[in-house]
């Protein structure tokens, strides 16, 4: 009975489409990789977020012992400037999830052309620069939901103030 065939058993066949789902490990500080689209803006909202929070507590503390404008100036600028770097090198990885050069990100500097990088796909599968991203976790998801919640409320905000200030032509700052 060791030669028989038992009909219960599971096939035997290679099964391609299951192999070669590799993705690549997310590279927060890195012009490498690739980098999706909700990720893309879960973590330059987060990275924002955190550089207001370290700026503002910043500016505080120095001008609380009485610092002048331009100390307090300099202050904010330091903490700008990871921030921009940050925000430089998702923006490569997320032109390498669209299967563009990093340089692309220069075009980002045209009004409304940044919206390509939130609104476009990334490729399917593997491209020049590698696996693709890894799906997206609960937090990603939740990050990138807090931001649209904000705009969402800051425009009605901008419209309600419009209302009642009947209009923008009224408002004094």
């Amino acid at each position: 009975m060791s030669g028989a065939i038992n009909p219960y058993a599971a096939p035997a066949a290679a099964v391609a489409d299951v192999e070669g789902h590799e993705v690549q490990p997310i590279k927060l500080w890195s012009a490498k990789g690739r980098i999706g689209r909700l990720r893309y803006l879960a973590y330059t909202t987060a990275a924002g977020l955190i550089c207001n929070a370290v700026s503002g507590a910043l500016v505080y503390a120095v001008a609380g012992v009485g610092a002048s404008t331009l100390s307090l100036v300099l202050v904010m600028l330091v903490t700008l400037i990871p921030l921009l770097v940050f925000h430089a090198l998702m923006g490569i990885q997320r032109s390498h999830d669209m299967d563009w050069s990093g340089w692309m990100l220069l075009l980002a500097i045209i009004p409304l052309v940044a919206l390509l990088w939130l609104f476009k796909g990334g490729t399917k599968g593997g491209n020049r620069f590698g696996a693709p991203p890894p799906p997206n976790s609960t937090g990603v998801k939740i990050s990138a939901g807090i931001l649209v919640v904000v705009m969402v409320l800051g425009v009605a905000a901008l419209v309600a103030l419009q209302a009642a200030l009947g209009g923008l032509g009224d408002l004094h700052l």
